[in-house]
């Protein structure tokens, strides 16, 4: 008997039985659907968490200030330890002479204050940057100005919003700009709304933000400062002009830094230079791990799914027994049975994987349209990796059913009831 012929009568042998068939190959379906949702659903996710670390701008070097004891909560956030990044931090790196390959340094001072406008109190995160921070964080206004060199000179009360703040203090259709808006009871004039940004790559919404001048955050809201008696900054944002040049902008900084900071030789630098690349790397690593994670959890299904062809070909076998006899009495051989029903296990994954494929199609459109701003990816390789494996269940929990019907004695099988 060849191919085709086996391809045939196993045709046969799934159709005389549809229902028995379809309730076979739902675990077959489901597992393959599951993979292929649950993995476009990992793709997706990483594709976004990237692209937003990317979208805070390019060849990018983050200075953040770090404790060296662990004593003080450095970081991101408003670090209290006494060796903290200054201002003057962020201008001797902005200079040429010190770091050749960085064309451009915005510092920021960052922390939560209490944000008042007429019956509306919340507290929101604000920032105090320079002019240059819309072109290093490649974040602009949507309509209205962003902060001026003569705002941080003059220490102005001036605040750019954020388009989340926007909708939680104004209503709907009130145009903010000219407003006076309070941070921490100090007045300061609406300016101008920034375009919608989403996440940051450090986990926060950066359109939940208002925007002041650096110099009126440090005199104004936080008055932090160093013991050498400087303002200091909760971060600095350095842009570098090749890409190629970031280990070597990274090495000058930490030089730099060491030098102003006075660390000896042996001690721990009291600040963190974290490369963009970096980040993007390790987010894609984290997220390449949860997505392998996830698809062998839903590939589980696909083994439940294939013990079910095998526990079906094995009654198959029994109820063919007699069959199986006339055809070894006529002159099949043992090849040729257990050909037949390797077809008919491996057709019965296939066909679910098939159906499988279009259902985990479907499941990734329909996360896409309930998640906003995810986009799941539905890969060659997902649906390969899928597919193959279905076919490989298949074809494993089909060899004991059908090398137990090939090794039927045919005497004995023609004389089965």
């Amino acid at each position: 008997m060849n191919i085709t012929e086996s391809i045939r009568v196993a045709v046969g042998a799934l159709t005389a039985n549809k229902l028995r068939s379809i309730l076979t190959m739902l675990g077959i379906i489901i597992g393959v659907g599951a993979v292929i949702t649950l993995v476009s659903v990992g793709q997706g996710v990483e594709k976004m968490v990237t692209d937003s670390i990317q979208g805070i701008g390019s060849n990018l070097l983050f200075v953040i200030p770090s404790d060296p004891e662990g004593s003080s909560g450095g970081g991101m956030g408003m670090g209290s330890s006494p060796r903290s990044l200054t201002y003057a931090d962020a201008q001797a790196i902005a200079d040429p002479l010190n770091v050749p390959d960085v064309v451009a340094v915005v510092p920021e001072s960052m922390g939560f204050a209490e944000v008042i406008y007429r019956k509306k109190d919340t507290e929101i995160y604000v920032s105090g940057v320079t002019p240059e921070y819309e072109e290093v964080r490649s974040f602009y206004p949507e309509f209205g100005r962003f902060i001026s060199a003569e705002d941080v000179v003059g220490r102005s009360r001036v605040a750019v919003l954020g388009q989340t703040v926007l909708e939680d203090l104004f209503p709907e259709g009130a145009y903010p700009i000219g407003q006076v808006i309070k941070i921490n009871q100090v007045p300061f004039k609406v300016i101008g709304v920034m375009e919608e940004k989403g996440g940051s790559g450090f986990g926060g919404d950066e359109d939940n933000a208002i925007f002041v001048p650096l110099t009126t955050a440090q005199t104004r809201l936080f008055r932090q400062r160093a013991l050498s008696g400087e303002y200091t900054v909760s971060a600095i944002y350095a842009q570098v002009a090749d890409e190629e040049r970031m280990e070597a902008a990274i090495d000058d900084i930490t030089e730099l830094l060491r030098a102003r900071h006075k660390i000896k030789f042996r001690d721990d630098d009291d600040f963190t230079v974290i490369n963009q690349a970096d980040i993007v790397s390790f987010a894609s690593d984290i997220f390449g791990v949860l997505t392998l994670y996830l698809g062998a959890i839903s590939a589980i299904s696909l083994l439940v799914g294939g013990i079910g062809i095998m526990n079906i070909m094995l009654v198959s076998v029994t109820e063919r027994t007699r069959e199986i006899g006339i055809r070894k009495a006529v002159g099949a051989k043992r090849r040729d049975i257990l050909l037949q029903f390797l077809i008919e296990s491996m057709m019965m994954s296939l066909i679910g994987g098939l159906i499988g494929i279009g259902l985990g199609f479907a499941g990734s459109q329909i996360v896409t349209s309930l998640a906003e701003n995810l986009e799941t990816a539905v890969t060659p390789g997902a649906v390969l990796l899928a597919t193959g494996f279905s076919m490989a269940v298949g074809l494993f929990f089909g060899i004991y059913p059908a090398t137990r019907a090939a090794q039927l004695n045919p005497i004995e099988a023609l004389r089965y009831e």
